[in-house]
């Protein structure tokens, strides 16, 4: 599967964003896709996830209740709202996507990866 995300940018503290991840290629219906996030000088960590056959979705703690992801079947893309945005939000956010994802929150349970979107928020 090959992915493509886009969307991020640059947005002030309590504002919203979206980004997207489109994939292409072998994309099954039963692949799970995730959204991480990395900081300077930071781990990449988890941030959502969604199993695309069922559409149960996953989050992390830090942005429960903020962000939200979505799937778009016609589209084959993966969207992340991103909602009341903090500073500490800043990172490259990247998509993912595997077939035999078990814990969603664990990178190395995905198989391809999409470049990465910036998303900054400023103070």
């Amino acid at each position: 599967v090959q992915l493509q995300a886009s969307g991020g940018g640059l947005v002030q503290a309590g504002g919203s964003l979206r980004i997207s991840c489109a994939a292409s290629g072998r994309t099954f219906s039963w692949l799970t896709y995730g959204w991480f996030r990395q900081a300077p000088g930071k781990e990449r960590e988890f941030v959502a996830a969604v199993r695309w056959r069922t559409g149960s979705t996953y989050y992390a703690d830090p942005v429960k209740e903020r962000f939200t992801i979505s799937r778009d079947n016609a589209k084959n893309t993966v969207y992340l709202q991103m909602n009341s945005l903090k500073p500490e939000d800043t990172a490259v956010y990247y998509c993912a996507a595997g077939q035999t994802v078990v814990d969603v929150t664990s990178p190395s349970e995905y198989d391809d990866w999409g470049q990465g979107t910036l998303v900054t928020v400023s103070s």
